[in-house]
């Protein structure tokens, strides 16, 4: 009676023992649960969620169909600086008045969006070099504010005192500028400094001048953010100890607080990218901005607001473009906000 007993025992124990039972899983070859890092799991919430994903797959589309817009309207065989309506080719484009002939403004396996009005250009290769045109500019600009928003934020928050208030000014001093009426001032000024009154304005400079004045007005919303922030991660304890261990305040703010804020950064960069997108097509449209030939979004809305009674398809493929990119880059912000941090999700 004694030995069975005590074979359970000694049974119930190999089972009971975590240790034997992990060599036992190692002898097995069973793989073994691993710990997973942050960016695993915000990787994981993110593709859980469809609105994000769908909005990302949008958002990759346009970034490649812009970077590809050259191959595209090479293969397609137009480009969006022809006027198809002089080319022998195509003399039956534009009717009388000028307006396309045909229905849905001259859509056809010949010109897929449809033409221009009175030129007669291609719609479909104007929207691809536009589409790229904002795209570049938007993440040039997005790029430059958001370096600078970090920097002067993180000294304002890590440093304080004088360097604080007197860098919180120079950021109210810049908040006061209103950016796009600043910047229907400033061009005139670009003009006349650098180009003769008889020569026209390169499209080079032009980008050039709105890349300065967006970047000029557009970092300071995210410096107070990183401020915010870095005030309130400045008196943690693991940032005392590692002043206390003699840490260089470079090493302190590069090591320490930056990837705790990695997330609002992140997250307000997608909500500026898709802002200076329509703050460049606004100023094309009221013509400050890229003027012609130079293919762009805000232009061809331009074109499109003076013949939309007897041509409204010429600005329904930009406008949704422009509202799906939008739209979808916001939705983007949301869950990748909502991947860094559950605690807000939706």
């Amino acid at each position: 009676m004694t030995s069975p007993t005590k074979a359970e025992d000694s049974g119930s124990a190999a089972v009971l023992d975590p240790e034997l039972t992990a060599t036992t899983d190692v002898a097995k070859g069973e793989k073994q649960p691993e710990g997973r890092s942050p960016g695993q799991l915000m990787w994981q919430r993110f593709k859980r969620d469809r609105t994000g994903v769908v909005s990302a797959c949008v958002v990759i589309f346009f970034f490649v169909i812009s970077a590809c817009a050259p191959l595209i309207a090479k293969l397609y065989g137009k480009n969006p600086y022809t006027l198809y309506a002089q080319e022998p080719d195509y003399p039956f484009l534009l009717d009388d008045f000028a307006m396309p002939t045909g229905s849905f403004g001259g859509m056809s396996g010949d010109f897929w969006f449809g033409v221009e009005p009175k030129l007669g250009r291609d719609v479909f290769t104007m929207l691809l070099y536009g589409i790229r045109t904002s795209l570049y500019m938007a993440v040039i600009v997005t790029t430059l504010c958001v370096i600078t928003g970090v920097v002067i934020g993180m000294v304002m928050g890590y440093f304080g005192g004088r360097v604080d208030y007197w860098l919180g000014r120079v950021t109210d001093f810049f908040l006061a500028f209103p950016q796009q009426l600043f910047f229907i001032a400033f061009m005139p000024v670009v003009v006349a400094m650098f180009v003769d009154p008889q020569d026209e304005t390169p499209t080079y400079l032009r980008a050039i001048a709105i890349t300065l004045v967006m970047w000029f007005l557009g970092w300071m919303g995210l410096a107070r953010l990183v401020r915010s922030s870095v005030l309130s991660l400045a008196e943690r304890e693991f940032v005392e100890a590692a002043k206390v261990s003699g840490a260089s305040p470079w090493r302190i703010v590069r090591k320490e607080i930056l990837p705790n804020i990695v997330t609002p950064i992140l997250v307000q960069a997608t909500y500026i990218l898709p802002g200076t997108i329509l703050s460049i097509a606004f100023l094309s449209y009221i013509g400050v901005g890229f003027v012609e030939p130079t293919p762009d979004w805000g232009r061809m809305f331009a074109i499109g607001a003076d013949v939309y009674e007897q041509d409204p398809m010429f600005m329904f493929f930009p406008g949704v473009a422009l509202v799906v990119f939008v739209l979808c880059f916001n939705l983007l912000g949301d869950s990748v906000r909502d991947a860094f941090d559950p605690k807000t999700g939706r």
